[in-house]
């Protein structure tokens, strides 16, 4: 199939329009949508809140009669299944669309190819990014929808690592002084990931030094997942005590733990806590757990000891870390990253996909685990 002109520009702000459901839609996809008529955009919507309008199905009200004989750029294949909403699909055919171009298809197994073949069988024209040679938005768009591909296609939450760190790589000084290397719009960016995760990860280290209360305070998570993030633990002694910040805040803690000392666990759940006894508290078997209790976005925020682990198993999919403008220096000054690392930089792990952002005087740098999106399009016939 011939790419029109506007093809690529026209996909490009359907991603554009499907980022602004960020907070609200999990745990479904990001979905924009654009109608392009003879005289060009007529209408465009996204996916505001799950339960709510689908993307197509707000661009169509929008463009009303126009639609009729439009193209629809959708940036991820339509619904051709009842779940909350109708299917997308029969939105589309009820106003008369010509043709559909969505950036890759959905790995749903209720959708997987089923919308656009649907379209297809009724006389819709309909075509994939590649397909039109916009293939290049691929990537981009996977990477927007991260937090819903990483379940649906690899079978377990989406597991980001997320720190702050001087430009010299320290966590903190040698006497652990750690308030605050991020500046305020730093410390704003770390609080918005809490409102896209729905739960934070640290290890009981960290609760110890920090007391934090790792909870949600801006207010931008809507839809059926906003309120308390869960927060979790990985405690192998249970020292957390039950006088933890955490634990005051309110909302659900759940503390992972080795077992024993049936005392300190009473006490936990006394103040709120669920305590969860594993052999092993492994990345692995903690995300497994997770994905069973319906987590589909993790959030790590350390501490160091937590994040090598996860990283020694090769268990995460997206790294952010925000650097600040100071040299701190110190031969014991910790790093976000600890273990016995590597003897050679070749077993290095090696990232991908880099993005770099300001957020008031610091830099945050965003990668992706290499191979990650190469496993995800090929579950979604983009690869």
């Amino acid at each position: 199939m011939t790419a029109t002109d506007g093809d690529l520009r026209h996909l490009r702000r359907a991603l554009r329009l499907a980022a602004r459901g960020r907070y609200g839609v999990a745990p479904n996809p990001m979905v924009g949508c654009v109608v392009v008529g003879d005289g060009g955009v007529v209408g465009e919507g996204f996916h505001a809140e799950a339960g709510g309008p689908h993307a197509e199905v707000a661009a169509l009200a929008a463009a009303g009669g126009r639609a009729r004989g439009a193209t629809v750029y959708v940036s991820l294949e339509p619904c051709a299944h009842h779940g909350r909403t109708p299917p997308c699909t029969e939105a589309l055919l009820a106003a008369g669309v010509a043709r559909v171009v969505a950036i890759h298809r959905d790995p749903d197994p209720r959708v997987a190819g089923g919308g656009l073949a649907r379209l297809a069988a009724a006389g819709v024209e309909v075509a994939t990014a590649q397909e039109v040679g916009a293939g290049a938005l691929v990537d981009e768009a996977l990477a927007l929808n991260l937090r819903y591909l990483v379940p649906a296609v690899l079978g377990r939450p989406l597991v980001t690592l997320k720190w702050a760190s001087s430009l010299d790589g320290r966590i903190a000084t040698r006497g652990f002084d750690s308030r605050w290397i991020s500046s305020p719009a730093g410390r704003r960016w770390a609080l918005a990931l809490r409102e896209e995760h729905d739960a934070i990860l640290v290890g009981s280290g960290t609760v110890l030094a920090d007391d934090p209360r790792l909870d949600r305070r801006l207010g931008l998570a809507h839809g059926p997942r906003a309120g308390a993030i869960l927060r979790v633990v990985l405690d192998r002694r249970l020292r957390l005590p039950e006088t933890a910040r955490l634990l005051a805040a309110g909302g659900p803690v759940l503390v992972y733990t080795r077992g024993g000392n049936e005392a300190r666990r009473r006490a936990l759940e006394a103040a709120g806590a669920e305590v969860v006894p594993l052999a092993a508290a492994r990345p692995a078997v903690v995300v497994a757990d997770l994905h069973r209790r319906g987590v589909g976005s993790l959030l790590v925020e350390g501490g160091g000891e937590v994040h090598a682990a996860f990283v020694a198993a090769g268990l995460f999919d997206r790294v952010t870390a925000s650097l600040a403008p100071l040299v701190v220096g110190g031969r014991t000054a910790p790093g976000p990253v600890g273990g016995e690392g590597p003897s050679r930089l070749a077993d290095a792990v090696r990232l991908e996909s880099f993005t770099v952002r300001r957020r008031g005087p610091d830099v945050v740098l965003t990668a992706l685990r290499t191979g990650c999106l190469r496993e995800l399009s090929s579950n979604v016939g983009a690869s």
